[in-house]
């Protein structure tokens, strides 16, 4: 029974982590729409958003199973009640690729980003990537120390997005109103990806400890 149970608890861990790499591809591929001018690309991510979602509702589905018919307490019923908000998480995360998506798709053929903005906004969209492949990691071995460095990456990310507004400020930007709400926007979903990354991050660290970190 308890074999049964934990396989149980681990198909739930497997699930996040594919849920990761599914919305970590919806990710790269709003970036190269929004980069790229590929309309395939954010065509992709916005029709494939309900795969996400689906996702979502299956490891939650899975998540109250578990509650009802196993009854976890203490270091698995962590595991349960935390994998249940991560899936949360990473659906609110696809959601932003959806956003990011349909940004560039609405400024199509013209560029979403102008040539001021594209080196940051680049860097934003790659720090973001990389955040998310350190969560599935995470995810698939609850590493704390791999978790502690997933917290600390996401000062690059408020770095760049204080940098962005600092730009969009200043007296040198000349890409007028609209594209300044374009990248403002843009800056906005990337930072909240780091802050999903992080959140998950500090829900791992519960799960392993009991404890949520105040780093």
């Amino acid at each position: 029974m308890r074999e049964f149970y934990d396989d149980q608890l681990d198909a739930l861990d497997a699930d996040l982590v594919a849920m990761t790499t599914a919305v970590r591809f919806s990710l790269a591929r709003a970036s190269a729409a929004l980069l790229d001018g590929d309309l395939g690309a954010a065509e992709m991510v916005i029709s494939g958003d309900a795969v996400i979602d689906a996702a979502r509702e299956s490891c939650e589905s899975d998540a109250i199973s578990l509650i009802a018919t196993q009854q976890p307490v203490a270091t698995d019923l962590r595991r349960v009640v935390a994998g249940l908000r991560i899936a949360g998480d990473l659906e609110r995360i696809g959601d932003l690729a959806v956003h990011i998506a349909k940004l560039a798709r609405m400024r199509m053929p013209d560029p979403a980003v102008p040539d001021a903005a594209r080196p940051t906004v680049a860097e934003m969209a790659r720090v973001a990537g990389g955040m998310l492949e350190s969560v599935a990691i995470v995810l698939g071995t609850h590493d704390l120390d791999a978790a502690a460095a997933l917290l600390s990456a996401d000062d690059e990310m408020d770095g760049l997005y204080r940098t962005m507004f600092h730009r969009l400020l200043g007296d040198s930007w000349t890409g007028g109103v609209e594209a300044a709400v374009d990248v403002a926007l843009l800056a906005r979903y990337y930072e909240r990806t780091g802050d999903h990354a992080v959140s998950i991050a500090r829900r791992v660290f519960y799960q392993v400890t009991g404890e949520v970190p105040h780093v």
